[in-house]
C-alpha cells in the first residue's frame, strides 16, 4: 500500500487491476486506517479515472452478496445524490410508474445523503422491511414489478470503511460507486448525476460495462430530469441536449420539487404523486424520468410513446397499485 500511495502522490493513476487489488485489501481489513484515509484524500484532490472506478467497482461487486434477478430484464433507476437540491423521491416514485406500465425494476438504494429522504428512507416511512433473501426479492418483482435492494444488506465489505467514512465526513469515491454496484447487475440503468463531469465519467464507465444505459443531468444541477431547465442525456452513442418542450413537458417549478423539512413530509409528497393529487410539476418530473427508463427496455418506442405509457400508468392508478402491492408484500 505504501508503494501505491507514493505513486499516487506523484500524480500517477492506477490500472483497473491495481484499483481492484487495492480496494480488496482495504475492505478485507489488510490496510491500516491512516493509509486508507490518505488514499481517500488523494481522490478528493483529483478526479478518479475510468479504469480506477471500474477496478473499485469490480472489487465491491465480487464481495457483495449475490442475487440473481436476470430472468426479469429489470432496469435500475438511481441518482447519485449529493446535488444539494433536497428533492422528493423522484427516482423511487418513477420505479412504480415503470412497474405500472408493465416493466420490471430492480432498484438499489440507501438512505439520504444530502436530502431528508433517500430511497430507503421513504420506503421505511411506509413500513417496508428490507431483505436480502433472493426468494423474497423474486416474489416482489414477480408480483409487484419492483424489487428493492437496500445497499447495506448486500455489501458487507463496506463495513470495514464505514467508521472512517463517517469520521471523515466528506464525499469519497465510495459515493461514486453506489450507483454502479447493484448486486443483481440489472439489464439496464437510468442514472442521474448532478453535473456534466460526472455524466461523462459514468458514460465512459457504463459503456465499458456493456449494458443499455442512460445518464441524465439537468443543467441547473439536479441529479435527475427535473424539467426546471434543459437537460442532457448520455448514452453509448453520445450526448444529447433536450428542452422540456421537446419531450412534451412544460417547465417545472423547482419549489414544487422540494421534499420538505422532514422524511414524513417527503413521504406525503411521494404519496400525493401516486394518488394523483400532486402538482403537475411533481407528476411530470416523475413521468419523464420513468419514460426514459422505459425506453431503455423498449428502445423501439419513441420517447413520446414512453411518456404516454408512463402517464397512463400514473393516471390510471396502475402505479399506485404496484406500490400498494409492494408495501403489502414487503412490510
Amino acid at each position: 500500500m505504501k508503494t501505491i500511495l507514493e505513486r499516487l502522490y506523484l500524480g500517477e493513476t492506477l490500472t483497473r487491476d491495481e484499483a481492484y487489488q487495492t480496494l480488496t485489501r482495504i475492505t478485507s481489513g489488510q490496510v491500516p486506517e491512516v493509509q486508507v484515509a490518505a488514499l481517500l484524500s488523494i481522490y478528493r484532490m483529483r478526479a478518479i479515472t475510468t479504469q480506477e472506478l471500474l477496478g473499485f467497482r469490480q472489487s465491491l461487486l465480487e464481495a457483495a452478496l449475490p442475487v440473481d434477478l436476470s430472468a426479469y430484464g429489470a432496469v435500475d433507476v438511481v441518482g447519485t445524490g449529493g446535488d444539494g437540491k433536497n428533492t422528493f423521491n423522484i427516482s423511487t416514485c418513477a420505479c412504480f410508474v415503470i412497474a405500472g406500465a408493465g416493466y420490471h425494476v430492480a432498484k438499489h438504494g440507501n438512505g439520504g445523503a444530502s436530502s431528508v429522504s433517500g430511497a430507503s428512507t421513504v420506503l421505511t416511512q411506509h413500513g417496508v422491511k428490507f431483505t436480502n433473501d433472493e426468494t423474497l426479492l423474486r416474489r416482489s418483482i414477480e408480483k409487484c414489478g419492483v424489487a428493492y435492494l437496500h445497499a447495506p444488506m448486500f455489501h458487507p465489505a463496506l463495513a470495514a470503511v464505514g467508521p472512517l467514512r463517517r469520521t471523515l465526513g466528506v464525499k469519497t469515491f465510495f459515493n461514486l460507486l453506489g450507483p454502479l454496484v447493484n448486486p443483481c447487475k440489472p439489464a439496464a440503468q437510468l442514472l442521474g448525476v448532478a453535473n456534466l463531469e460526472q455524466l461523462r465519467l459514468y458514460r465512459e464507465v457504463l459503456s465499458q460495462i456493456g449494458k443499455p444505459f442512460c445518464v441524465v443531468t439537468s443543467l441547473d444541477g439536479y441529479d435527475e430530469i427535473s424539467l426546471t431547465t434543459d437537460f442532457k442525456l448520455a448514452t453509448r452513442n453520445g450526448e444529447n441536449l433536450f428542452r422540456p418542450d421537446e419531450v412534451g413537458m412544460p417547465i417545472s417549478d423547482f419549489a414544487k420539487l422540494q421534499a420538505g423539512a422532514t422524511a414524513s413530509d417527503a413521504a406525503k409528497l411521494f404519496d400525493h404523486v401516486l394518488e394523483g393529487t400532486a402538482t403537475s410539476s411533481q407528476s411530470n418530473t416523475v413521468i419523464v424520468n420513468a419514460a426514459f427508463a422505459i425506453r431503455l427496455l423498449a428502445p423501439e418506442k419513441s420517447i413520446a410513446q414512453c411518456v404516454e405509457e408512463a402517464r397512463e400508468s400514473l393516471e390510471s392508478g396502475a402505479a399506485r397499485e404496484r406500490f400498494e402491492c409492494f408495501i403489502a408484500l414487503n412490510s
